[in-house]
């Protein structure tokens, strides 16, 4: 939680960093990336919508001093008749076109924004890890996924900005050639007043902008609270301790500074409007003036004053259209830089350029040559000088405290990260040479944060929705002690799993899904199988049972165990304790039983620990 009274605190404002791609960049990149996604149509409509709205108003223009110079001069009613049909028509004509494409230019532009989408899931799911804990990277693609998250956001929104451009621009020059013919007076007196009328007005009508910091901070409060409030997870707390008053009195709060920076806003925005109308009032007052002097004196007549008149009207509003969309286009170009430049963030690790990979059942060794390791602005490395050699076929555990590093040593072996110092070496290659992608192949892990995906069971073993080895999947599963479970359900293997997405999912319990991750290593089928504290929420005696069946299944694979409880793995060839950074004790269990040394005296306080809970259990 937070406290209401810190919502006005002010957050210093550095100065945004200029963006690496200029509008019309951006612009070319939208429009290449439509012609990449076949969706060609897609500019080619906005240059026919723009010229049919340009058409549009060019009819609407002349129509009606048209019609008024036919009965100015007393044409016959013949002329004045086909006058009429052929304007009608054409109206007619663009009307039609014009809702057309109306009709049609958003399912192509859905898809343009539905290509980059894509991009960006295909960076976030395959990016070299290290990016994943870099707070530039994950602002990048968080901005980035919000400027695709609809219509209205820059990756969608950017055609109709470029239409109304293209529409504003042709217009401009068009009325240009046609007040030129009348008075280049009126033109810069359009000019000055539009301008200025603009300018002062996008000024006052920034405010929120300017001010989006403090903004930002009510909403995120108010969502935040909102959250909470909805959150399952925390409605037992809500209850128990009789939060329920004081989230709404917080919400309050946030909600009433929030209404008073609105009441702020609103006040300087009916300055913009009464800026506007003054401006506006000038320019017609000036044009109107001008023009009716013309009339008396004979200089033009009462169809060309309409005409002009209108002109005046419309001149303006293709000056304010342009200086508008520009203004639009340039922020809508700032979301697309960063889109771009999440696409184009640098890979620390090598993939399609790496050397190819197979992973193959055979005895595989890796190792850790004087591997150090220290994370970005850390003070101290996380491991140091690691030499560990895991053979083929071997058992390895490696325990610890919490922090001493376990967790970072298991992201080094599965190539998640590249050490700092030292090498890893599969096979005696240095894994950074080979095609990263293809490494991960050669793991099959539960981690303790797993996922469980929206999908059947038999998808979320297989990791895969198409080409499932049913039968596989059974085996692998009957293996891991799960198929009486999944036998008593009624659609079997394809029952689903994640409530949030399918109403009728189910829930295992821990000792189940545990099972099911089983099941998952297992059918990968890769060469090494890690661990890392996949049991930590289980108490030490289903961690223990469940980490003799992973023994028992994986028989004859290289594994890494992760544990901090000592006597879960027991049974492994091998033992090394992670302390201070690095390996202060190896051998057998027994052996280091034997040895007496720092694993004796933890396991001695873990034995003691558990013991004591039994008793106090029977008790």
């Amino acid at each position: 939680m937070f406290s209401a009274d810190n919502a006005a605190l002010k957050i210093k404002k550095q100065k945004p960093p200029k963006p690496k791609y200029n509008m019309f960049q951006n612009a070319w990149f939208m429009a290449k990336l439509a012609w990449d996604s076949k969706e060609k149509k897609v500019p080619l409509l906005c240059l026919l919508a723009a010229a049919l709205a340009v058409a549009n108003n060019l009819v609407n223009l002349y129509v009606s001093p048209t019609i008024l110079s036919v009965l100015e001069r007393k044409g016959s009613f013949s002329e004045l008749f086909w006058t009429i049909i052929i304007f009608t028509a054409g109206i007619m004509f663009v009307s039609a076109a014009s809702s057309y494409v109306e009709e049609n230019k958003m399912y192509g532009r859905i898809t343009v924004r539905g290509e980059i989408s894509a991009r960006l899931n295909r960076k976030a799911m395959t990016t070299s890890y290290p990016n994943l804990d870099s707070e530039r990277f994950k602002n990048l693609l968080a901005k980035s996924i919000e400027t695709c998250s609809g219509n209205s956001d820059a990756a969608e929104a950017v055609w109709e900005t470029l239409t109304a451009l293209i529409k504003n621009l042709a217009g401009f020059f068009i009325y240009i050639i046609l007040l030129t013919a009348i008075q280049p007076f009126l033109i810069l007196v359009v000019l000055v007043t539009t301008s200025a009328s603009y300018f002062l007005g996008n000024y006052l009508n920034g405010y929120e902008y300017r001010h989006r910091d403090e903004k930002s901070e009510y909403i995120k409060q108010m969502m935040y609270l909102s959250n909470q409030a909805q959150d399952w997870s925390a409605a037992k707390d809500i209850r128990i301790f009789g939060l329920r008053t004081w989230i709404i009195d917080l919400y309050n709060k946030s909600m009433d500074a929030f209404m008073a920076f609105r009441q702020r806003a609103e006040g300087v925005y009916l300055w913009a409007k009464a800026a506007d109308v003054l401006f506006a009032f000038l320019r017609n007052g000036i044009a109107y003036a001008y023009l009716a002097v013309q009339v008396i004196y004979g200089g033009i007549g009462a169809a060309e004053f309409l005409l002009y008149f209108t002109a005046v009207n419309g001149f303006t509003a293709w000056v304010t259209g342009i200086l508008s969309e520009f203004s639009n286009l340039y922020k809508q170009s700032l979301d697309l830089s960063i889109v771009r430049e999440c696409l184009e963030y640098p890979e620390l690790f090598r993939f399609e350029d790496g050397k190819p990979l197979k992973a193959e059942n055979k005895g595989h060794e890796i190792r850790l040559e004087n591997v150090s390791f220290r994370y970005p602005g850390a003070q101290k490395d996380t491991l140091s000088n690691i030499d560990i050699t895991l053979h083929p076929g071997e058992k390895l555990a490696v325990v610890g405290l919490n922090g001493a590093g376990k967790t970072t040593l298991v992201k080094l072996v599965c190539g998640y990260l590249d050490p700092t110092q030292g090498r890893v070496l599969l096979d005696g290659r240095d894994i950074r040479d080979f095609n990263r992608r293809d490494y991960y192949r050669m793991f099959s892990a539960v981690f303790q944060d797993f996922s469980l995906l929206a999908g059947t069971i038999a998808e979320n073993v297989a990791q895969s929705e198409t080409d499932i080895d049913l039968e596989q999947v059974k085996i692998c599963v009957k293996k891991a002690g799960l198929s009486q479970k999944i036998d008593s359900l009624p659609d079997g293997y394809r029952t689903y799993l994640n409530r949030r997405v399918y109403e009728d999912a189910i829930m295992l319990s821990g000792g189940e899904t545990q099972s099911l991750m089983l099941a998952r290593a297992l059918y990968k089928n890769a060469p090494f199988i890690i661990l890392d504290e996949p049991t930590a929420a289980l108490d030490p005696i289903a961690e223990s049972n469940m980490y003799q069946k992973y023994n028992e299944m994986t028989s004859g694979k290289s594994s890494i165990y992760i544990s901090h409880r000592l006597a879960s793995t027991r049974f492994c060839d091998r033992i090394i304790l992670i302390d201070n950074g690095g390996i202060c004790e190896e051998g057998t269990h027994d052996g280091l039983l034997k040895l007496g040394g720092k694993y004796a005296s933890l396991y001695e306080v873990q034995s003691k620990y558990y013991q004591e809970g039994e008793k106090a259990n029977e008790e």
